[in-house]
Parts: structure tokens; sequence; C-alpha cells
């Protein structure tokens, strides 16, 4: 007789990876005329369909691209392929975009997985945490000298996104009550995207090279020196002094720490 545990493990990978272990069935009553293996499959696609409606709320522009019965075959896959590790649905999805970039159906919509990353994006940042203003008095009264040394934050319910493809148009067409040409430009090329939640509402920006550069720069803990100059590659006629003012007062930047590594 198995433990609880190796029972536990052994239903759960019959219903999420279709590995059905020959005793466990012997170990499940058969009722109603439904015998082993279709009593798991129930379970099974209850489970699948629970799937299926976390993804269809994130991802409801994929949805509208590609049809309820293609989504749902894609969910299906990436489930038994990347079943929760959550107890949260909402965390059900990370990967759903890397999934479509190696799954074979979805080839020819190149795009798709970029659309699926944007949208993730917005997921996560509408349900990020808040957070304070920067100190517009504190930054002013660090000395000229020590403005290099600084490294800032972003506000938490913030991301960037960049495709070579126009996904901010494919997502615009695609919102609910948008009226207008659906016409999609793919020769237009691509784009570099902050998502970021402002008064409740996440917002998409498109970015220029230089400040695209730098914002990553700042994200990944750099410097302001190291930032700008990493920006100065990406645009040689890039304004610090603006970019910077544009996103402390629009709240794209939240914090910073000096020399010293304290937080203001």
């Amino acid at each position: 007789m198995p433990s609880l545990p190796e029972l536990q493990v052994a239903f759960a990978r019959a219903v999420t990876e279709r590995d059905e272990s020959p005793w466990l069935r012997d170990l499940i009553v058969s009722d109603r005329g439904l015998d082993a293996q279709a009593r798991i499959a129930v379970y099974r696609n209850n489970v699948l369909s629970n799937y299926r409606k976390a993804l269809q709320a994130a991802y409801p522009v994929v949805l509208a691209l590609v049809g309820e019965a293609f989504f749902n075959h894609a969910c299906d896959a990436y489930a038994l392929q990347q079943p929760s590790r959550s107890g949260d649905l909402n965390d059900f999805g990370g990967e759903f975009g890397d999934f479509l970039g190696g799954w074979s159906p979805a080839a020819q919509l190149m795009y798709l997985p970029d659309v699926a990353r944007l949208e993730w994006a917005v997921e996560q940042v509408f349900h990020a945490a808040d957070a304070d203003g920067l100190d517009l008095h504190a930054l002013a009264l660090v000395p000229q000298e020590e403005l290099r040394n600084l490294r800032f934050e972003l506000h938490p319910a913030s991301g960037i996104v960049c495709s070579p493809y126009p996904i901010l148009r494919i997502w615009q067409v695609n919102q609910p009550g948008f009226s207008g040409s659906q016409t999609v430009e793919f020769h237009a090329g691509g784009d570099a995207l902050l998502v970021i939640r402002r008064d409740a509402t996440v917002e998409l920006e498109r970015l220029a090279a230089g400040e695209l550069s730098l914002l990553r720069a700042l994200a990944a803990d750099h410097t302001l020196a190291q930032a700008h100059a990493q920006a100065l590659e990406a645009d040689p006629g890039l304004d610090l002094a603006a970019l910077l003012q544009r996103h402390v007062l629009s709240g794209t930047l939240v914090a910073f720490r000096n020399g010293r590594g304290a937080t203001v």
C-alpha cells in the first residue's frame, strides 16, 4: 500500500501529466458506471477547465487573435507542460509567452509570444504594489557632484516589454470598445514599451532607444552615471535632465539611493 504522499503525487501526475500508474486505478472506487480511468478524467477536465479560465482572463488579446478552440488547445498543452505551482491561479501563466514561442502550432504567428508577454506585464502591473512618489525635496538636496552615484528605483507597478513586432497596435485594436481601422502595419517596426500603473490605470508608453536603455540600466541597479553612459550609446543626443524630470514627475522613478546605500 503506497503512503499518503505517494498517493497524492501519483494522483496529481495522473491529473496534470496524464501519467496514470496502474496501481492508482486499483485504489479508485468505480461507481455510477465510471471506471477509475474515467473518474480521473473528470478531475483532469475540471483542472484543465480552471486553467483555461485563468489564462483567458490573463490573455484576452491572445484569445481574440487565435479564437477559443486554438486558445484552449494551447492552454491544455501549456498546463500539461507547466502545471500550476501556486495555490493562487492568478500566478498561473507567467511562462505562457515563452511556451507559445516554442509551440509548433503557433509557429506561423511570430508576434503571438510577445503579445502574450505584453499581456502578462499588464496583468502583473495591475496587481503590483503601490508606491509613493520620489521625494523631490530630498533629491534637490543631493550635492551636484554626488548625483552621478545615485541609484534610482522604478515603480514596483511597472515593467518594460520589447518586441520586433508592433505589439502596442495589436493590443490596442483588440481592446473592448475599440473603434476604427483594425489594420496592423507589420512593416512599421517593433515596439519598446513602458507598462506602468498610474491612478489605478495601466498605461502603455513607447520608449525611444536611449530612454529604453536608461530605464533598463536603472532597473538593473546601475548608477545614474553608468545608466547615462549606456543610454548615450543608444542615443548620443539624449537629454538626461529632461528624461529624469519626466520620469520623476510621472512617477516612473519613485526612490533613490545615495552612494552610502541609504534609500530616499
